[in-house]
């Protein structure tokens, strides 16, 4: 949880204000996509409705048609999550890009860098396997593990967001 502040987290989080400065690309993952947020003057924490879990539909927003990460995605598409931590309000500069009814911040862009909330490296097999290895705790809370497995679904639209930062890269 990036509200432990470990040091080495401290360390990255210390080191990336040099990355937007220096233009080059960034791409945050769900920790990642937290840590560039805070570093870059969001803010961070605890998601007031609790965590969010399993494949769930994001809705891509109007500044995402000349964005070079998501201008080739459908509006909306599915996606693999397993968060409780957020981020609760977007640094300064940023541009909201994608969200869904849990979490409005699941996409944003600051400059040269990018966040997302979601997982666009995970399979539907990872999500799976991170449902079976949450069951008790998922179950304890409240939530139906069999109805989390049954909407897993491939993503490969959330994977292209990959793909199109590999291309950004390459590019360069």
């Amino acid at each position: 949880m990036l509200t432990e502040n470990p040091p080495w987290s401290r360390s990255v989080e210390n080191w990336i204000p040099s990355i937007l400065r220096a233009g080059v690309p960034f791409l945050g993952i769900c920790y990642g996509h937290q840590l560039l947020a805070k570093a870059a003057g969001g803010e961070t924490g605890y998601h007031p409705a609790g965590r969010e879990f399993g494949t769930v539909p994001i809705t891509l927003l109007p500044p995402c048609d000349n964005d070079p990460l998501f201008s080739s995605l459908p509006p909306t598409f599915p996606v693999h999550v397993t968060h409780s931590q957020s981020v609760l309000r977007l640094p300064p500069g940023a541009v909201r890009l994608a969200g869904n009814t849990h979490e409005p911040n699941h996409a944003f862009r600051l400059r040269n860098a990018w966040g997302v909330q979601f997982h666009p490296e995970y399979t539907a097999d990872v999500m799976r396997s991170y449902i079976a290895e949450d069951a008790s705790n998922l179950a304890s809370e409240g939530v139906s593990v069999a109805d989390l497995l049954a909407a897993v679904v491939e993503t490969p639209h959330a994977a292209r967001v990959l793909t199109n930062f590999a291309r950004l890269i390459e590019a360069r």
